[in-house]
Formats: structure tokens, sequence, C-alpha cells
């Protein structure tokens, strides 16, 4: 998968674990935003440090995810983190059409303000 081709006017990179509380408790804030403006622009690719396959497909299915995860099940060595220089998890990184980051780790009403402002261009 490339990350080119999973581009919106928006997109969330989130970095998330099935064992990781603080990501599972902003899941649902996460997946009211995806509903209510994914037909507007906004993608999400989600990136999991997870090690364990079921736990992480569990995860994604208990938590309602539909948008497109990715994982090399290699934990704190994911290549994918280590090129965005994550150190703890969740992380949040918000994309421009061009790719280019605009923010990173807002999370709840900061998370959903940041994106109606950047579709709204």
């Amino acid at each position: 998968m490339s990350l080119k081709e999973s581009l919106g006017k928006v997109t969330i990179v989130d970095f998330w674990a099935s064992w990781c509380g603080p990501c599972r408790v902003e899941n649902p804030n996460v997946v009211a935003i995806y509903k209510d403006l994914h037909s507007k622009g906004l993608n999400i690719v989600g990136v999991s440090l997870d090690k364990d396959k079921s736990k992480w497909l569990e995860a994604i299915a208990k938590d309602k995810l539909t948008w497109t995860h990715v994982s090399n099940l290699k934990f704190w060595d994911e290549p994918i983190a280590r090129q965005y220089k994550v150190e703890s998890i969740p992380a949040t990184f918000i994309l421009d059409a061009s790719g280019t980051i605009v923010a990173k780790d807002l999370r709840g009403d900061a998370l959903r303000a940041k994106i109606v402002e950047l579709l709204a261009k």
C-alpha cells in the first residue's frame, strides 16, 4: 500500500496498537470524525505497532475502524513508525492533500477542529 494512493484532501496517519489503552480510548472519537468527514475528503491510515495479528484484527473489528490499516507486526520496530520518528502512541500526523504534515498529536475536539479547518480550504 502506498500512502500517496491513500491521500485525500486531508489524511490522518494514526499510529496505535490493540494493547495501547489511550489509543483505544481515543478510537471512538476518530470513528466519529471519520463518519462525519470522510465524504468531505478525509482519509485515515491506521498504522499498528502490534505484534499479534489476531489481537490487531480483533481490535479493528471491535472498535469499528473502517479505514485502511497496515502493520508489519514488528512492535516498536515498525518501519513506518521509525520513518515518522514515533516514540509513543497514540500518535497522529495530519497531512494535507500533497502529503505535507500540517499538524500532529491532536486528539478529541482539537483533532476534529483541525480537520474541519483543513477541509474548508
